[in-house]
């Protein structure tokens, strides 16, 4: 399972990256400005076998290391592109909002091959993984724009109740600072900012800590597709850039996913925070509960999937799993087999599943909870599971994990499986009720009346529960929220489009002398908000 290192002339000839690609340019104003200071070296995870025999991780490029000064600008561009909600952006009407993005889906299917590299090399993601990220953010952003689309239509009716006629109409929130995780660099990201947009709002954009050369070939279409100021993309660390935005108070829109910690601390910054709308995507530990009357095929194949997923780093993987005790010889088992045919090596490896991880620090992270949980009797099932090469950890399958152990409480966020044992789903409600997180949870079973009690004790603890399959975020038509520390607010196709407006009215008493004002503004149009007309 330890991958095997390739030497550049075994990369394939489409994978190979070439020179480094050492980007100097951000985007402010509708303007690609030129950086002259300080970079961040961007390494890949991926080790390499140089010709003289030394593995060493590729130097991918590098990124400008912004200060306050740049990312301010960055910022007072787009609040001169909001003017108070006058500008040109927002009063823009719907439809020519969907042309500027569908201008910019043009142009970024055209950059499909780059990005998809770059994700493999930058985090290490899988290449049907990467190319399935990329194909996913496209596909919701047009859904995205068919959702918007719809409500268009219904928006345009005029409502009439108790002798008051009135039209409410969605209105962008103002200026919003967008960003996105490493393990989903560009799907994540997108799910924000593109909502964000279509919806008027002029956008601070800053990629993730890690992949974030993917961006670059990018930067023109942002440039190209959008008003001056629309879209303003900063680089650097957060502590110099994001948090400058954030004590301008001029922020009105944060959308950030990531840590439940990293967003308190954001949210602090700002001076006027109950006028700052947040939408979060935060910390998880979702629990897989294998029931004793569970399909062990099913549970066994999903649980594989939802644990071990691009190495267990996504939000939505579950990252516990609970197993009464009369199957739990057997799913172990099973369980720990099927981990071992699991394939590691580099990205582009067909049938790749295991890959290096990106985060520097990870793999020690790792081996501190595994040693954890060792020390408090937890053993590890699977042979040289946990064992480190370079930027490789080998999934560890960890048995008789308890509440004594860092790893039933934190969130691993990388191939770490910890195996707990219950003998009554009681013990499963309380593991529920008891964390702090509230993202997901698996149940596996047949058993109606008990799968009925542990669904009625979840439904107030998660944002979604699972039968008989994984934790997930798709299809995104379906509502993706979390409570207690895992989210603030819901993302879908729609919800996303919700969360960055807000609903504003026009009424007044339906008497003659009004409708016909009103008819004179429509017949005229002399109002972008009042308005009939609707998109096809």
């Amino acid at each position: 399972m330890t991958p095997m290192i390739p030497t550049e002339a075994e990369i394939p000839e489409a994978f190979r990256l070439g020179a480094p690609l050492h980007q100097r340019e951000y985007l402010v104003g509708g303007e690609l400005v030129q950086w002259e200071g300080p970079v961040n070296e961007v390494v890949s995870p991926v080790s390499v076998k140089d010709s003289d025999g030394v593995v060493r991780q590729r130097v991918l490029g590098s990124t400008p290391l912004l200060t306050t000064k740049e990312s301010l600008l960055a910022l007072e561009a787009a609040v001169k592109a909001w003017d108070l909600g006058r500008g040109a952006w927002p009063t823009l009407p719907v439809a020519d909002r969907i042309a500027h993005v569908e201008r910019f889906l043009k142009a970024m299917r055209d950059q499909r091959s780059p990005v998809v590299k770059l994700l493999m090399w930058e985090i290490g993601k899988p290449l049907k993984d990467a190319e399935k990220e990329f194909d996913r953010t496209v596909d919701y952003i047009v859904d995205t724009i068919a959702a918007l689309k719809e409500a268009d239509r219904h928006a345009t009716r005029f409502m009439h109740e108790q002798g008051i006629m009135g039209q409410v109409r969605r209105v962008p929130m103002g200026v919003a600072l967008c960003m996105g995780p490493y393990n989903y660099p560009l799907n994540e990201t997108f799910s924000t900012l593109f909502p964000a947009l279509l919806m008027g709002n002029p956008v601070v954009f800053k990629p993730a800590k890690f992949g974030v050369l993917l961006v670059q070939p990018l930067l023109q279409a942002f440039k190209e597709c959008f008003p001056p100021g629309v879209v303003n993309v900063i680089y650097g660390r957060g502590r110099e850039t994001v948090g400058a935005l954030m004590a301008s108070g001029k922020v009105d829109v944060l959308a950030f996913i990531g840590t439940s910690k990293g967003a308190d601390d954001l949210k602090r910054m700002h001076p006027r925070p109950h006028r700052l709308k947040a939408v979060l995507g935060l910390d998880a530990k979702n629990i897989g509960v294998v029931m004793a009357d569970a399909d062990l095929d099913e549970a066994v194949r999903e649980c594989v999937l939802g644990a071990l997923s691009f190495n267990g780093q996504r939000c939505t993987a579950i990252k516990l799993i609970m197993v009464q005790r009369q199957l739990a010889d057997a799913f172990v088992q099973r369980f720990t087999s099927e981990v071992e045919k699991l394939k590691a090596g580099a990205p582009w490896e067909p049938g790749v599943s295991l890959t290096a991880l990106p985060e520097p620090g990870k793999t020690q992270y790792l081996e501190g909870l595994l040693d954890n949980a060792k020390q408090h009797g937890a053993r590890v099932l699977n042979p040289h599971g946990g064992e480190v090469t370079g930027a490789f950890f080998r999934p560890a399958v960890v048995f008789g994990v308890t509440r004594a152990m860092r790893l039933w409480h934190e969130e691993q966020f990388g191939p770490l499986v910890p195996i707990a044992v219950f003998d009554d789903e009681q013990e499963v409600i309380d593991a529920v009720v008891e964390s702090p997180f509230g993202q997901q949870v698996s149940l596996f079973g047949r058993d109606a009346v008990k799968l009925g009690r542990v669904i009625d004790a979840c439904a107030h603890q998660v944002g979604r529960i699972n039968l008989n399959c994984q934790c997930q975020r798709g299809p995104d038509s379906f509502p993706f929220n979390g409570r207690k520390d895992s989210a603030e607010g819901t993302l879908s196709v729609t919800d996303a489009l919700r969360v960055f407006s807000i609903r504003t009215v026009v009424a007044a008493k339906a008497t003659e002398a009004n409708k016909q004002v009103v008819r004179t503004i429509l017949t005229g149009r002399h109002s972008v908000f009042l308005s009939t007309d609707y998109l096809l």
